[in-house]
């Protein structure tokens, strides 16, 4: 077993129980306790865990569903620098679809200023609110509100993104996994930007550096629809051989 497939398994191990033993781990995966502490030591590292004598408990706050004021404000340099970085994957003129997180709302903001003749579909409040004055057409899902994240979802949402054809669905999600996919921690979140996938040609991900190697509660697709991730580091090199196996193009 990779030492990244171990560390997978220990992460879901601690999604269950929130906390794990150094000695119960070197049994169950047949390692020594060195070799487990090494990996808790990265998890810690990752922020995903907290070190204790003898073991690790899971931060909680890896599977919150933060309120969208909080998420807008955390790490706000590198989502600018991701929305920097999107203007050449999409052209005048284009179809979007674009879910309700902070960081494809900087991309939102980005591409009015450098675009021109874009319609875009989302569930987002925010953006409905703060593009009314902008080139940009926009269309809104309706739905129910989901007055914490600031986002339109469930049945009525979902059924007007069936009725549209994209050029691209712009996302982010809580975390990305090796082993486990594109992951969020609300359902209705994740069904709807599934649905959104699936009306679009293409799929840009964009996630910042802290949600490689991260598991929330819902995975909802496999890294391999994606077509584009554009990020603010370079991905370790074992990100970077499986993002070009699955024929992902990396942007940073």
């Amino acid at each position: 077993m990779l030492a990244f497939e171990r560390r997978e398994k220990i992460l879901n191990i601690l999604y269950k129980e929130k906390k794990v033993h150094v000695g119960n781990l070197a049994t169950e995966f047949n390692v020594t306790e060195e070799t487990i502490r090494r990996d808790l030591e990265k998890l810690e590292k990752d922020g995903i865990v907290t070190r204790t004598y003898g073991g690790a408990v899971l931060n909680l706050h890896t599977n919150e569903d933060l309120p969208y004021q909080t998420r807008n404000t955390a790490n706000i340099d590198e989502k600018r620098y991701i929305a920097s970085k999107i203007d050449s994957l999409v052209l005048d003129g284009n179809t979007l679809m674009a879910d309700a997180s902070s960081t494809v709302f900087e991309a939102l903001k980005e591409l009015s200023s450098t675009k021109e003749g874009l319609t875009v579909l989302t569930n987002s409040v925010t953006a409905l609110s703060e593009f009314t004055q902008t080139k940009m057409n926009i269309i809104s899902t309706g739905g129910l509100l989901r007055k914490r994240s600031g986002s339109l979802v469930g049945s009525i949402a979902e059924n007007t993104v069936q009725n549209y054809n994209v050029d691209a669905a712009i996302i982010s999600c809580k975390g990305i996994s090796l082993t486990h996919g594109i992951t969020e921690s609300n359902e209705n979140e994740s069904e709807l930007k599934k649905q959104m996938i699936q009306q679009a040609s293409k799929v840009i991900l964009l996630v910042d550096h802290t949600k490689f190697n991260k598991i929330a509660f819902i995975k909802f697709i496999d890294m391999s629809k994606v077509d584009f991730l554009v990020t603010d580091k370079k991905p370790s090199e074992e990100w970077l051989a499986y993002l070009e196996q699955n024929n992902i193009e990396v942007i940073f």
